[in-house]
C-alpha cells in the first residue's frame, strides 16, 4: 500500500482575501474576496425566479450575504463564523442592519467583482 503524498491537515490551500467593513453601531462584518465562477453563474440566474422585484432583490442581496460573509461581530459578542450562524442572524436582522450590509455588499462587489450586478 503506498504512502500519500500529503498528510492530512498539511495542505497547502489557498485563502481567499477577507475584508472588514465597520458599521456605525460598531459591529463588524468580514466578507470573503473570492466567488468562484459557479457561484457567479447561479447568482445571476437566481435573479428572475422570484414572485416580485422585491423578493428577487431580497433574495439576491441573502444569496451574496451566504456566500460572501465569514464573520459578524455585534455588539462586542461573541463573533458569528458558521453559516448557518451567519445566515440564521441575516434573516433576524433590523431593518437598519439590512440598510447597512446591503450597502456593505454593494461596496464590497464594486471592489472585487465589479462584473458582478449588487442587489
Amino acid at each position: 500500500m503506498g504512502r500519500r503524498s500529503r498528510r492530512r491537515g498539511e495542505r497547502d490551500e489557498l485563502a481567499a482575501p477577507e475584508t472588514e467593513y465597520r458599521g456605525p453601531s460598531g459591529d463588524v462584518l468580514v466578507l470573503r474576496g473570492a466567488l468562484s465562477p459557479a457561484t457567479r453563474r447561479e447568482y445571476a440566474a437566481s435573479g428572475g425566479a422570484a414572485a416580485t422585484r422585491e423578493d428577487s432583490w431580497q433574495r439576491a442581496a441573502e444569496f451574496l450575504f451566504e456566500r460572501l460573509a465569514v464573520r459578524w461581530e455585534i455588539a462586542g459578542a461573541e463573533p458569528l463564523t458558521r453559516q448557518k450562524e451567519l445566515l440564521g442572524r441575516y434573516r433576524f436582522a433590523s431593518q437598519d442592519e439590512r440598510r447597512w450590509i446591503r450597502e456593505v455588499l454593494r461596496e464590497h462587489l464594486a471592489e472585487h467583482f465589479p462584473d458582478v450586478a449588487p442587489p
